[in-house]
């Protein structure tokens, strides 16, 4: 059990196969970019202790997933490095801004570090989206680039990374 800024009693734990249907309709209704069934339960079967629901009174109001990666360094150029991507994070908008998405992105980065044992942590971020930036940010993930043109309609993206 977690306690959250606001006071409200959370839990944090790994998502099921039974969850996704939830998580995929938090996807749909929170974010722009969307997955498929396929794509979920592949990164829930390949990296189970990195996908990880919030409940609040038994219902699962927001979820991170993530996935291990092998590749150069968003830190140190031209090293290669085992990276812990946070491919997605949402969290219904009746439960924001009472740390959820803090104590579920906090979580994903312990075990990124202690289990996965990856050495970096990354994500790629609305340009736009201003609140996630800050969030990030107070979680010591800093802007290293954009990408242009990133998402789907265009918009660039913050890489943010930090070392884990």
């Amino acid at each position: 059990m977690v306690i959250g800024d606001k006071g409200q009693v959370m839990q944090i734990r790994q998502a099921s196969t039974a969850d996704l249907p939830r998580i995929m309709m938090i996807n749909r209704l929170c974010l722009p970019e969307n997955y498929t069934y396929y794509f979920f339960d592949s990164i829930l079967q390949s990296y189970p202790k990195t996908f990880l629901v919030a409940e609040v009174n038994g219902e699962i109001v927001g979820y991170v997933m993530c996935r291990v990666e092998h590749g150069l360094s968003k830190l140190d150029r031209l090293n290669m490095k085992r990276l812990g991507h946070i491919i997605s994070i949402a969290v219904l908008p009746d439960h924001r801004r009472m740390g959820i998405a803090t104590a579920l992105l906090k979580r994903a980065l312990e075990v990124l570090k202690e289990e996965y044992k990856c050495s970096e942590a990354f994500l790629e971020v609305r340009v736009s989206n201003h609140p996630a930036i800050s969030l990030y940010q107070k979680l010591g993930l800093a802007i290293v680039r954009i990408s242009k043109g990133y998402y789907i309609d265009g918009e660039d993206a913050y890489v943010m990374a930090k070392r884990l």
